[in-house]
């Protein structure tokens, strides 16, 4: 062995340092679709209708944020990769830059979605009651959208320094604080759809100011630069490009699947938005050891140690897809018992139930594909995912489109059915994106060494 060759870690090793960061992680990530579960639950006893527009807001919000998810991902990549190579200083230097164009970025998102929420939420074709709570939430929920891309990117820069403590501690202090004043100003004030949205954005700003001033507080300990840079600012913008249009093109999938969703009607339409949002829960659960794999796959390559990197995306890899198994075979005798906690419509519960056994079929999948994700992210292998999942976009587009086309035949057949059918059609999907991911990790190819 070489003087420059890490020392080989033991398997117990490896164990450890994926817990340490996955299990801080896990909390983290599920504090967020909690937010939307503690929302679907409260306004789901507003009616159907108010559930079904908060569906549609939700789903553009979710594009709007997710599109930027790069300032995360992107982040967390370079800034663990220099971490490896160089050290913390330069590592907080290479993700400061990501936290100013995070502002530029939610500045701009918050206009967009503010000004555009009319035209954004009719795309959808709902009726006129559901397109009026789905615009009141989504005119409100906007002005969250800057701390929401600010809450990505220096929660990026932490995870990339191998700190998911840090971001634990703030989202449980926001997620509380977001179901304290949701209870307060729908029930309490009876401010309906609006003031659920208030609650929201109160919290996400909190968070926001909480994440930056810990940022701050080690860049100025480390003696990082702090002031923006140009040429970082566009250097961090074009990096994130492959991220982004990967992420566009996930994105456009999930709009999609709430486009045929809408086409089924308010009732397939609110099932659907509840077992999206309970699906996205335990995507976020199952997403703990895709930001380990991120972080210590990126820091691994960045000190030139491919079979460490080797190693762990083995292991993580078996870990997601037995996680992926617990989660189902939890979720399946509760697929009757959760729609009583989010609607007191029969029609909806009866619809929901029937979707979740199809959501619970499908973890196992989910798990194996985040994790891959997570590392390939990590690995810097940004280009190849962009290409994949533009692919993904192309073959699933037209089981949308025919779930859309087909909308009457369906719905005729039971509003379950008709959700159940539309989530086989994602379960597809997902299945595709696991194979095109397998295949990749089994190769070298996304093994580069050494700093970003």
């Amino acid at each position: 062995m070489t003087a420059n060759t890490p020392a080989p870690q033991s398997a117990q090793g490896y164990t450890r340092d994926i817990l340490r960061l996955a299990i801080p992680a896990y909390v983290t990530l599920v504090a967020e679709p909690l937010f939307l579960l503690a929302d679907s639950a409260i306004i789901g006893h507003l009616g159907t209708s108010s559930l079904a527009g908060v569906g549609i807001a939700g789903a553009i919000l979710s594009t709007a944020a997710g599109l930027f998810v790069f300032l995360a991902y992107s982040t967390t990549a370079v800034v663990a990769r220099t971490l490896g190579a160089a050290g913390t200083r330069h590592a907080l230097g290479a993700g400061l830059d990501g936290i100013w164009l995070a502002a530029a970025l939610g500045i701009l998102s918050c206009a967009v979605v503010g000004l555009g929420a009319a035209p954004l939420a009719a795309a959808f074709g709902p009726s006129p009651e559901v397109l009026s709570h789905a615009i009141t939430y989504l005119r409100i929920s906007a002005l969250g959208l800057p701390a929401m891309l600010l809450t990505l990117a220096t929660t990026g820069i932490l995870r990339g320094l191998q700190d998911t403590r840090t971001p634990l501690l703030v989202t449980t202090f926001g997620f509380t604080a977001n179901i304290a004043l949701n209870v307060w100003f729908v029930l309490g004030l009876h401010l309906g759809v609006a003031g659920s949205a208030w609650g929201t954005v109160i919290a996400q700003n909190s968070m926001a100011l909480a994440l930056l001033a810990v940022v701050a507080r080690a860049a100025h300990h480390h003696r990082a630069p702090r002031r923006p840079h140009l040429r970082g600012i566009l250097t961090a913008a074009v990096d994130g490009v492959p991220l982004l249009v990967r992420t566009l093109a996930l994105r456009t999938i999930l709009l999609l699947t709430t486009w045929a969703a809408a086409a089924l009607g308010d009732i397939p339409l609110a099932a659907y938005q509840v077992s999206a949002t309970i699906w996205t829960f335990l995507t976020f659960s199952l997403d703990a050891l895709a930001i380990a794999g991120q972080s210590l796959t990126g820091h691994a390559l960045g000190r030139g140690d491919t079979a460490a990197a080797r190693t762990m995306t083995t292991m993580m890899t078996r870990w997601g897809t037995w996680c992926g198994v617990a989660l189902g075979v939890l979720l399946l005798p509760l697929h009757t018992v959760l729609p009583v906690l989010f609607t007191p419509d029969q029609g909806v519960r009866d619809a929901l139930a029937m979707a979740l056994l199809v959501v619970a079929l499908g973890q196992p999948i989910s798990g194996y594909v985040f994790v891959l994700d997570g590392v390939l992210i990590g690995a810097g292998d940004a280009r190849w995912l962009a290409l994949a999942q533009v692919w993904l976009l192309v073959a699933y587009a037209p089981l949308a489109v025919a779930v859309h086309v087909c909308a009457d035949q369906l719905t005729s057949t039971g509003p379950g059915i008709a959700v159940m059918v539309l989530w086989g059609a994602f379960q597809i999907f997902m299945g595709l994106r696991a194979v095109a991911l397998g295949r990749r990790a089994r190769t070298d190819s996304w093994m580069t060494v050494g700093a970003a």
